[in-house]
């Protein structure tokens, strides 16, 4: 069974950065194109940032130029580097793995001053 864990989320001001982590168990993490989604309050999940096999990339256009995705196959771990964050990006930030469809439990991520 696949474990999908989030960590690093938390209160920041606005201009702040957090960096998101996403251990994953269980899967071949290395062939699966993996995602990151964020849920508003009173909002559907929203696609962030995916990162494929390859290592190519793709973002939301909200979060073009501010937010970037990587991956360390040997940990089987993906990252989401928040850089410049606004009021808007709060939100609880969820993991996916689409080769096994599985979600992590998601992790809060508030920006307030």
């Amino acid at each position: 069974q696949v474990q999908l864990v989030e960590s690093g989320g938390g209160l920041v001001q606005p201009g702040g950065s957090l960096r998101l982590s996403c251990a994953a168990s269980g899967s071949i993490f290395s062939i699966s194109t993996m995602d990151w989604y964020r849920q508003a309050p009173g909002k559907q999940r929203e696609l962030v940032a995916l990162i494929r096999s390859g290592g190519s990339t793709n973002y939301a256009d909200s979060v073009k130029g501010r937010f970037t995705i990587s991956r360390d196959n040997a940990k089987s771990t993906v990252y989401l580097q928040m850089n410049s964050l606004k009021p808007e990006d709060t939100a609880v930030y969820y993991c996916h793995d689409r080769y096994t469809s599985s979600w992590g439990q998601g992790t809060q991520v508030t920006i307030s001053s």
